[in-house]
């Protein structure tokens, strides 16, 4: 199975959005953020746009800093969890040299069948995501962030 995310919410500067594509077989799941110094969830001064706000989102970002880091985190540039010992995800196997083959062909599979399949990312027109405004009420975008915050 492929997974992948471009854009979702707006709370980041020039709307941008963050990156990501993800294989899961019954082993394993393959995870490549394309952005890692980026914010999953948004931006922290923006809130975090990108998680509805919530009581358990409130309780997270008010210093539960392990599940903090968890749920809001930047993320490595690759991830690998194998799926038959870690169904949460918990254990990031990535670093694991003793799995860099698994890994390796994981990534590989991802993006030859992104490719065959048209993913701009994968044909090296990553830049043609951000060609695609954001059409809906932009209550989350970051520019409305940056109004309401300026005197």
């Amino acid at each position: 199975m492929l997974v992948g995310k471009e854009r979702h919410d707006l709370g980041r500067p020039n709307d941008a959005g963050y990156p990501v594509r993800a294989m899961r077989t019954p082993e394993y799941l393959y995870v490549r953020n394309y952005e890692p110094d980026a914010w999953p969830a948004g931006n922290p001064e923006t809130g975090y746009r990108n998680v509805d706000d919530s009581p358990t989102k409130t309780l997270l970002i008010s210093g539960f800093d392990k599940y903090y880091r968890m749920s809001f985190g930047k993320r490595p540039a690759e991830e690998l969890y194998d799926m038959r010992t870690d169904k949460e995800c918990l254990n990031n196997l990535a670093a694991d040299p003793k799995l860099a083959q698994v890994k390796r062909k994981m990534l590989e599979r991802m993006e030859e069948t992104l490719r065959g399949e048209g993913d701009p990312r994968m044909l090296g027109r990553a830049d043609f995501f951000d060609t695609i405004r954001y059409t809906g009420a932009r209550k989350h975008s970051y520019d409305e962030w940056l109004k309401n915050i300026r005197p």
